[in-house]
Parts: C-alpha cells; structure tokens; sequence
C-alpha cells in the first residue's frame, strides 16, 4: 500500500511535496495509518488532535496516543480543547455538525498561523460511500452525488481510493497500533446505521460494489464537470450586472429545459434551497421575494433582480447651512453661487429663502409626495417610482433632499417646482453629488 499511496500522492497531490500541511488525527485507524504513509513517503507535515471533551478519560487518552504518535513520527503536535456541548447548546445544532465548525475554524487558523499548505484528513472510499447514500436519503442534486471531493482549496484527502479492509491490511503488516472510539459503534447516528447495516449488505450482494461505486462516482464528477460548464455559460450570457444588483430576463429563464435543473445550477451558489419556489417566481406577481441567507431574488416586473444581503440602517443625514460638503451617504457639495450655469441630473439648482434649514438627505418613506419640476400639482413618490419604471432595490436605494418633511429634490432624478430659482431669487443655493 505505501508504494500505491506514495505514486497516488506525488501524482494527484503534488502540492503535499512542495509546501508543509496539517494532518488532522483523531488517533483512529485510517488518520494513524495517513500519519505513517506521509512520513515514510517524505512529506513535511504537522499533526493535530482536537480534544472534544465528549468521551471523558477516553478523550484524553485519544489526545496522550496522538501526541506519542507525533513524537514517535518526529512532528510538530498542535492540540486544541473544545467545551462541545456549550456549543451545540449556543447555536442549537447537532454534536456533529458542532465538532465540525469547531475544528476547522481551529485548522483554518493553524494554516494562516504557520504558513502551512493545506489540511488533510484520512477519509477513505467507505466514507465516500456513506456520504453518497446519507445525501441520497435527503434528497441531493448532481453535487450531492459525487460525494467527498479528493481535493479543495484547503483540503486533501489523499487516502479516498483506498478501502477500509486496505487500512486495516497495511495496519496489520506494519504493527501500527492506533485507538478505536467507542462512539463509533453508536448506529444512533445515521452514518455509523449505514456503516454497519447498509455498506456491509451492499457489498454481500455485489462483491465488487466499492470498486463499481469509484467508478460510478467518477462518471457522476466528469457529468457534472459538464453540466457546471453549461450553467455557467448559460449564467455568463443572461445575468447582467448593474451596480450591486443582477438582473435577469424572465423571458430568458422561461426557455431553458429543464428548467428545475437549470434554476438549482444557476441560483445554488446564492444558498437558495426553496427550489419550487425560486421556480414559481418566473409567473408570480412583481414585488414577490425570495431570501437565502445571503442574497434575495425579487420577482420586478420582467426581471427577476439578485441582490445581496448586506446589513443596512438608513438613517438620516443632516446638512446645516453653514456646510459645503457632505460624505455621506455619498459626497454632495454645497455652494452660494449669483446664477444658474451647467445644467446635469446630478447638479440641483435651489432658491436659498424657500428652504428651511438644517436639511435632511433620507429614504422614502411610505405616503411621501413632491410637486415634480416642470408640472402642476404634487405626485406621490411611489406614484413617481412606477412612471420611472424603477424596480424594487433601485427605489430602496433612492434618496431625498429634503427641508422639514417637504422633498426638495429626489436626489439625480427629479427637482421639486416649490423650490426653483424665480427672476426674485436673492440667493441661489448649487447642489452637486461627486
């Protein structure tokens, strides 16, 4: 098996030869089995043991084996503590998905501390049969098919190809000792169920299953090399990005076959997971909304419009008259000049004695009106929006001009004939927005 490992690794994993990484040992037998075929292949590599205080004296004697085997193997040794339950009580999520999160944040900051390569993990194929049929049993897409990638920006897996009966061959051979954690014989958790009910029958009925499923599981990863392509030509032609929003033809989406699919390949960057949803958007009324936890899509008229979710408090902003610049929310200049020179959507015109300082720069806000430059009577703002054809986020991004409640300009649109320069103006007040 070191032979196999170590031409495997020098040729699919190349990077391990040219920088040290970080190998994560639980102190199991596939993560002592990695730790011995790195250092006889000749890596430089560090070792880490995360203690997670669940198993009591057994969790401590995992870390005082990890740390003899570190020295045994002449490695760094990295140890870290972690009070688990405290954190499965703090975010309310599984003992699982905790020990997760704790450890690779905990890897991620030893690679950035010590200029170390990349983190690699004893997986094995079993483990990649596991995940495939845990995704399976949740209802996955193509990526939950093609199970644990061999390799990532900050991951490895170079033991992936080799079966668990190959570990525990080359354990044997080798008087490699490691130790065995109880919970692993737990089939409360669905991965350990399917580790010693489901593999073992699959593999009773088909001999060959493992060898069958690699070979499966490639075909699914080349198959969704090429759907990834598709989608993101597709993407590259129909999205369209002005400013922070993208905007997408309705009629662009309403061809593509099959359309479910292509909605999932498209939007499933964004952490959609409501897909009927994000597809009845295509016929639902303007203004209907759909969040992720990062992004919203807005059904707006013809488009459907992407925009990120960014913490935002509009507050208001205030402009005394002794002032001649503000920088926020945007940087705006304020000057006296004698008369009217260059005319621009971002250069605003006032009569000084019509305004009432100090004055505001705000959003809208709901029964909002102004008396638009040019026209007799008040129109009310949202009246205004739909005219311009302005779609959802562009009208939550609008600002005002304001003296007291009344809008003195809707800022780079529309002034407010109240307060125009007149053959009696004294003063004459320039706004520019830079």
């Amino acid at each position: 098996m070191l032979k196999e490992f170590t031409k495997h690794t020098r040729t699919k994993f190349s990077s391990l030869q040219e920088k040290p990484f970080l190998l994560a040992c639980s102190g199991g037998i596939d993560s002592v089995v990695l730790a011995h075929l790195c250092a006889k292949s000749g890596f430089e590599f560090s070792i880490a043991h995360c203690n997670f205080n669940l198993r009591g004296e057994e969790s401590n004697k995992d870390e005082v084996f990890v740390k003899e085997l570190a020295k045994e193997l002449k490695k760094p040794f990295f140890v870290t503590h972690f009070d688990t339950k405290a954190y499965v009580e703090k975010k309310k999520t599984s003992t699982q998905i905790a020990a997760r999160e704790l450890r690779y944040a905990w890897f991620s900051k030893l690679l950035s501390i010590h200029k170390l390569g990349c983190i690699v993990t004893a997986h094995q194929a079993e483990d990649a049969v596991e995940t495939f049929l845990i995704n399976l049993s949740r209802g996955t897409g193509i990526d939950g098919l093609t199970g644990i990638p061999e390799r990532t920006k900050i991951l490895a897996r170079p033991l992936l190809k080799f079966s668990r009966t190959e570990i525990e061959a080359y354990a044997a051979s080798e008087n490699i000792t490691w130790r065995e954690d109880s919970s692993n014989a737990d089939t409360k958790y669905i991965r350990n169920k399917i580790r010693h009910k489901i593999v073992p029958v699959l593999k009773e009925l088909h001999p060959t299953f493992l060898d069958n499923f690699t070979k499966t599981q490639d075909f699914l990863s080349e198959t969704a090399v090429i759907s990834e392509k598709a989608i993101q030509e597709t993407k590259k032609e129909i999205f369209k990005t002005e400013a922070e929003i993208v905007k997408i033809k309705v009629s662009d989406l309403a061809v593509l076959y099959p359309i479910k699919a292509y909605m999932h390949g498209l939007f499933k960057t964004y952490e959609f997971t409501a897909w009927e949803d994000i597809t009845s958007l295509l016929s639902a009324t303007s203004g209907k909304e759909i969040y992720s936890k990062t992004h919203r899509l807005i059904k707006d008229r013809d488009f459907l419009l992407l925009q990120e979710l960014k913490h935002q408090v509009f507050k208001t902003y205030v402009i005394n008259e002794e002032d001649t610049t503000i920088t926020k929310p945007f940087i705006l200049k304020i000057k006296t000049v004698d008369a009217i020179e260059e005319t621009l959507e971002s250069i605003l015109y006032v009569a000084k004695e019509s305004l009432k300082f100090p004055l505001t720069v705000r959003k809208w806000k709901k029964g909002d009106y102004f008396y638009p430059f040019g026209m007799q009577g008040k129109k009310r703002v949202a009246k205004f929006f739909k005219d311009e054809k302005m779609d959802t986020i562009t009208k939550e991004n609008q600002w005002f001009l304001c003296s007291g409640e009344e809008i003195v300009w809707v800022i780079g649109k529309r002034a407010d004939e109240r307060f125009k320069v007149i053959k009696e103006t004294k003063k004459i007040i320039k706004f520019t927005i830079e």
